[in-house]
């Protein structure tokens, strides 16, 4: 069994066939399906499918890229869904993006700290977006664990370098691996991924984005988290099987989900 910890199941592209793709994710060995928010409509819509169907969990968050966008209310709805809705398992996604010139980088350092603060407050995980803002992160982080200790998050679709990666795991994060991972250009991302301990790596998809090499250039979906993993478990030296139940169980760690 398979965990994807990274989907955007709001997306309008699954609107017409919900149902259908998340079948073809159970027929994969797909166990559970993370699906995150990023504004406010897309909390509402992740918690309502995790609620819908029970291979969905959800969480909650305002992405970097929408802090500008945010109304006043949208935060004050996320806590609300945070606190108040069981299948809420995880804060995020949340973080820096120094790639798209969409928010003031301030105003995403503001929100990076107020999702950090409520993922501790409720004992959540949150899941981190990271782009082209990795010595920010690590700064950021390393600020928490000296307060607070092992930080209980996760780098969601990894595509740093070894020293962002080991700082991150001394720190006690997770490092997650996406579809890029499959990329004949990824090479370096692969050695990366090596050196990542087993027990601490967890597989995603990110769709709609991001399908991994076999599929790639249709629209990504939970099934497709095989791909990567088989890839994984190359890199790892051990079967496809190991590596599905090391996924796994460090999944159902982080996210508090059951065996």
């Amino acid at each position: 069994m398979l965990i994807d910890t990274h989907a955007h199941l709001f997306d309008e592209r699954f609107a017409a066939d919900l149902p259908a793709v998340l079948d073809r994710a159970a027929a994969a060995g797909v166990e559970r399906v993370v699906c995150l928010g990023i504004d406010r409509e897309s909390n509402r819509r992740s918690v309502r499918i995790a609620n819908d169907y029970p291979l969905v969990v959800a969480a909650v968050g305002i992405q970097p890229n929408h802090v500008a966008e945010a109304a006043p209310g949208d935060w004050d709805e996320v806590v609300r869904l945070a606190e108040t809705e069981p299948r809420v398992v995880a804060i995020g996604e949340t973080g820096l993006d120094r790639y798209w010139d969409r928010a003031p980088f301030a105003l995403q350092e503001e929100y990076f700290a107020r999702h950090i603060e409520l993922a501790r407050r409720l004992g959540k995980p949150f899941v981190i977006h990271c782009r082209e803002a990795e010595a920010d992160v690590v700064r950021v982080l390393r600020s928490e664990y000296a307060r607070h200790g092992p930080v209980r998050a996760v780098m969601h679709s990894f595509s740093g370098d070894r020293a962002t990666a080991r700082a991150c795991l001394e720190m006690g994060l997770y490092i997650s691996f996406a579809g890029m991972l499959t990329y004949p250009s990824a090479g370096d991302l692969r050695e990366v991924a090596r050196e990542v301990p087993l027990d601490r790596v967890l597989v995603e998809t990110d769709c709609p984005y991001l399908a991994p090499q076999p599929v790639r250039g249709k629209r990504n979906e939970p099934a497709y988290v095989a791909h990567t993993a088989a890839v994984l478990a190359t890199l790892k030296g051990v079967t496809v099987a190991e590596l599905s139940e090391q996924t796994t169980r460090n999944a159902r760690a982080l996210f508090g989900l059951p065996g």
